[in-house]
């Protein structure tokens, strides 16, 4: 990584002003934006955070489609727990944990995509950049005045 004290001098600005505003009593998240800037969202600004894994949702309209293949799962549970009725049967009681799992993360992923169209209208209706999907920053490395490990003469 190349020293950049404008950078590094924008960065503490930033951290300086997301420190202020939590001790103001603002909810604020501090993340590095999509093109590596850091910024200080407010809580209501960011939606969800992509896993560590390598597949990733990163979208409203990507956890959508996952909780439309969950609505599926759940369908098809409820088609394998009724099934045996329509044969005169008793009903397939097992269908029962499939529909009590599907139904769950149906519900979860439609909360998980509400929650980041809300914030990507927030963020475009405020002007904010769009997070990076990482998750937060180390605050310990965002220190005022530390010395960071890739500036000119810092010891690695």
């Amino acid at each position: 990584m190349v020293y950049d004290r404008e950078r590094f001098a924008r960065e503490d600005a930033v951290y300086a002003e997301h420190k202020r505003a939590v001790a103001a009593g603002e909810k604020r998240v501090l993340r590095k934006t999509s093109t590596g800037e850091l910024h200080s969202y407010p809580a209501d600004e960011i939606g969800f955070t992509p896993g560590s894994g390598q597949a990733q949702v990163s979208t409203w309209w990507g956890m959508g489609i996952l909780m439309m293949v969950m609505v599926i799962l759940l369908a098809a549970g409820v088609w394998l727990f009724q099934r045996p009725l329509w044969e005169g049967n008793g009903p397939e009681w097992g269908a029962l944990w499939l529909i009590g799992f599907a139904g769950f993360l149906t519900l979860y992923t439609f909360v998980l995509a509400r929650n980041e169209y809300r914030a990507t209208q927030l963020r475009k209706l405020r002007g904010s950049p769009k997070p990076n999907s990482n998750g937060s920053v180390d605050i310990n490395l965002l220190e005022l005045g530390q010395n960071r490990g890739d500036q000119p003469g810092a010891s690695r």
